[in-house]
Parts: structure tokens; sequence; C-alpha cells
């Protein structure tokens, strides 16, 4: 089952300021982590339900090569990505959003 995938507006600010940052230590390296974080979208789009409930029906996808995990829920119509944070944030920061 296919589902198109929607970026909240907390998580595209979030995929900003990552982006900024590693290309601030590096530069490419922000490409790098976009290339990584589209690969992981695509896998979320068609297969929405691959990864694992971390909280309630909050699902998380692990980055490869990279820290940030994009938290996401799966509804009728779309996946729906809350945010895009570093996996050992507090998981506050992004239970908040829901």
């Amino acid at each position: 089952m296919s589902l198109p995938v929607d970026l909240r507006p907390s998580a595209n600010a979030d995929i900003r300021q990552i982006d900024a940052e590693l290309e601030a230590q590096a530069p490419g390296l922000g490409d790098k982590f976009l290339d990584r974080l589209q690969e992981a979208l695509d896998r979320i789009e068609a297969m929405p339900e691959m990864y694992a409930e971390v909280w309630g029906t909050i699902r998380a996808a692990r980055l490869r090569r990279f820290r940030p995990v994009v938290y996401y829920v799966v509804l009728t119509d779309r996946v729906e990505v809350i945010a895009v944070m570093h996996g050992s944030r507090d998981s506050s920061a992004w239970q908040s959003r829901v």
C-alpha cells in the first residue's frame, strides 16, 4: 500500500536546520543528508508500515549514515512526517508535536 508523504512545517524546519548545520561542518555533507532523507521518504511512501511504532501510532525511520530519525504517522490517505531529529534527543521534543 503506497501513500503520499506530507511534511509538516515543523519537519521542514528540522530538515533545513540539519542541512545548514551539516553544510557548515563540510561542504556537500548537507546534500548527502538530503539524499539519504529522500531515500528514507521513498521507502516510507512505498511501504508506510515498514518501520516499527515507537510511541503510540508514531513510527521511526533511521537514515543510513546519519543520526537524524524520521518520525511519522500513517493516516488513511497519507503519511505525515512529524519531525526529523537526532535520534538521541529527548523524545519529548518530537512527542510534543503529535
